[in-house]
């Protein structure tokens, strides 16, 4: 039998012995069920809020703004930049430390304007399971609370609740800021984001749907799911990526067989650098075959 009713209706009865809570949100699953499970138990104290900044795709703020409103829920949007940090730009193992403390700390501020006293974000219990997590290091420090961690609320039953909310992201693929998409050590800039969102536009608007452009300094490297692998080999799709993401910015376009995957621009060699990885591509010897 599963345990998901009863884990959903103790973070309903949680989140109801609150007087107000801002939802840190992204317009993804986690944050989606966060904001609906809010507006259930709360209805107009609960506030849903989406921090704008050069590492949020656009198309990813008019997602956020049409679940927000499928939700029901207020919207609120804060304004704040991570190129403004040093410490973030410099792009080391804790990139993710810094940014989600910038993050919620405008949130808090949002909050305080509001004369709210809690914070919520859509830490789910599997997260906390996923190897090197800086961002859920700022989370503690700050205080932000997590039902769906404090609930033990694993990352398939969040989309279950999103189902049965009729979310309309309920399974949607997880989309992590622009700056995952430059490899660590290599400093993040507004022209990387930049090149980095444009290229991904089109990828969305050619139809695929679980995919990233890894920016290896001027080197695009796409990655996209093995279902759309084929796809992506095609010679009409090699054609566009060639000519349309070189548009966007790029030096060279490739193509990795290897597909999507998360955390693949951190080397898992502590000694290996950017300019290893993308030497890697150019001077390897393939054997022909004779």
């Amino acid at each position: 039998m599963s345990a998901v009713p009863e884990k959903l209706a103790a973070a309903r009865e949680d989140l109801e012995s609150r007087d107000g809570v801002l939802i840190a949100f992204s317009g993804g699953v986690d944050s989606s069920v966060v904001a609906a499970l809010a507006h259930d138990a709360l209805g107009d104290d609960a506030v849903a809020c989406t921090a704008k900044s050069e590492t949020l795709p656009a198309a990813e703020l008019e997602d956020a703004t049409r679940v927000a409103e499928e939700i029901g829920i207020r919207h609120e949007i804060v304004e704040f930049s991570e190129l403004s940090s040093d410490e973030f730009m410099q792009n080391d193992d804790m990139r993710c430390y810094h940014c989600r403390s910038m993050r919620l700390g405008a949130m808090y501020d949002r909050a305080r304007e509001l004369g709210i006293d809690v914070v919520c974000d859509g830490t789910n219990a599997s997260d906390v399971g996923e190897g090197h997590r800086p961002g859920l290091r700022a989370v503690e420090e700050l205080d932000a609370y997590s039902p769906l961690l404090e609930h033990d609320i694993e990352k398939e039953e969040v989309r279950e609740i999103a189902r049965e909310y009729d979310l309309s992201v309920a399974d949607k693929p997880s989309m992590a800021c622009l700056s995952s998409r430059i490899p660590t050590g290599l400093e993040v800039t507004e022209e990387r984001l930049s090149r980095v969102e444009k290229a991904e536009r089109l990828l969305r608007t050619w139809g695929f749907e679980q995919f990233r452009v890894r920016d290896h300094d001027g080197l695009a490297r796409i990655e996209v799911g093995e279902a759309e692998l084929e796809t992506a080999l095609d010679p009409d799709f090699v054609r566009a990526a060639r000519d349309h993401v070189e548009d966007c910015g790029f030096d060279h376009v490739t193509l990795d067989l290897h597909g999507y995957q998360t955390g693949s621009v951190s080397p898992e060699d502590e000694g290996q650098t950017e300019e290893d990885v993308v030497s890697d591509v150019f001077d390897a010897e393939y054997p022909s075959v004779d």
